[in-house]
């Protein structure tokens, strides 16, 4: 979990279609079981925006950053996990996900829950005022499209599904953190509630989008034109103060890592009750691909347990295809490619015979 003898890194992730993306400090991967049975393997360095300009590794401006960038390799990693999920007829026909319908769907979120809220509450301005009513009521009424939209689609049997991953996701973290072997076993023991996830992060910008956007509202009121005026204002003023809101929301995030208060225990309270809607228990083969996304973020020395024994399986016995240019180490006993490390080191298993290379 440590990265050498700096403070440890904390590891995260996102359940797509039929998989788990794990990001870790210097790449991210995203495993997908495929309709043939195997486990396909992607993995990308992350951004060094960052180290670039060291701006970003500020508070807040991290956060505006890291808000980019989790869109950035999350809707990748959904277009990955999409396309591996066509036949292989539909994949040589060159069939995937473009970026159109990622596009859509960014611009229904939009739609959904930011400007319907405000085009629908623009109506009774007269009697809500353009002050803070006005933004208590618009957050109000966010978060209960938002509580309605999750519980409605958990309702359809694909989507359960990924909130299935979406545990093992978190139950796979949570088992490294405590020292574990990654293997199903051991993995099944957590929980698929976690304090770091996306889902907490969502509510606490809706949150302190009800605050923030009080405090401009009163600085910058509403100019006078009626409903549309009103309507094109509220949502201007939403998404000009988005990264702001991204940024301390992601403030109060990282300040719930590592920490076991009362206070930060109330401020994750509601993330993870909402988590009971967004996560589901997974299967051992759903665990499975949740392990094998995070063996490909994880230096090789922690994977070997830094001489404390391996914290890899030795029984993951799904055949493991890398993607493109990705096939590192040399095949186990039964042909598959064997995993490896972020550096491109192939790893070897518990119940593997050390051959070259290993």
């Amino acid at each position: 979990m440590s990265q050498g003898k700096q403070s440890p890194h904390y590891y995260g992730g996102q359940a797509v279609v039929e998989g788990v993306m794990m990001r870790g400090a210097s790449t991210w991967a995203v495993a997908v079981r495929r309709p043939e049975g195997d486990i396909y393997l992607e993995r990308h360095p992350v951004s060094d925006f960052s180290k670039r300009y060291p701006l970003f590794r500020k508070p807040m401006f991290r956060g505006m950053f890291g808000l980019i960038d989790a869109l950035r390799i999350g809707m990748k990693a959904l277009t990955v996990s999409a396309d591996q999920q066509l036949t292989e007829e539909e994949r040589a026909r060159g069939n995937t996900l473009g970026a159109g319908s990622l596009a859509v769907a960014l611009l229904m979120f939009v739609g959904i829950f930011i400007v319907l809220p405000n085009a629908g509450l623009a109506l009774a301005s007269n009697s809500l005022g353009d002050g803070v009513v006005y933004h208590l009521v618009e957050g109000v009424v966010r978060i209960a499209i938002f509580l309605g939209y999750l519980a409605a689609i958990s309702l359809l049997a694909d989507i359960r599904r990924v909130f299935a991953y979406h545990g093992a996701e978190h139950m796979t973290i949570a088992a490294w953190e405590h020292g574990e072997v990654l293997e199903p076993s051991s993995v099944r023991k957590y929980s698929t509630l976690h304090v770091r996830c996306g889902t907490n992060f969502l509510l606490m910008v809706m949150l302190i989008a009800i605050i923030t956007y009080s405090a401009a509202g009163a600085v910058v009121p509403a100019p006078e034109g009626g409903a549309v005026v009103t309507t094109i204002y509220h949502v201007a003023l939403r998404v000009l103060l988005l990264p702001v809101v991204a940024g301390l929301a992601y403030e109060g995030l990282r300040l719930g890592a590592g920490r076991d208060n009362v206070l930060v225990r109330a401020m994750m309270k509601p993330g993870l009750w909402l988590q009971m809607i967004t996560t589901k228990p997974p299967t051992d083969d759903m665990i499975e691909v949740a392990v094998r996304s995070f063996e490909a973020v994880a230096p090789a020395d922690e994977l070997a347990g830094n001489g404390q024994g391996p914290r890899i399986a030795g029984n993951l016995d799904s055949p493991l295809v890398w993607g493109p240019g990705q096939d590192r180490g040399p095949a186990t006993d039964n042909g598959q490619a064997g995993p490896s490390d972020v550096t491109g080191a192939p790893i070897g298993r518990p119940d593997e015979e050390p051959s070259a290379g290993f």
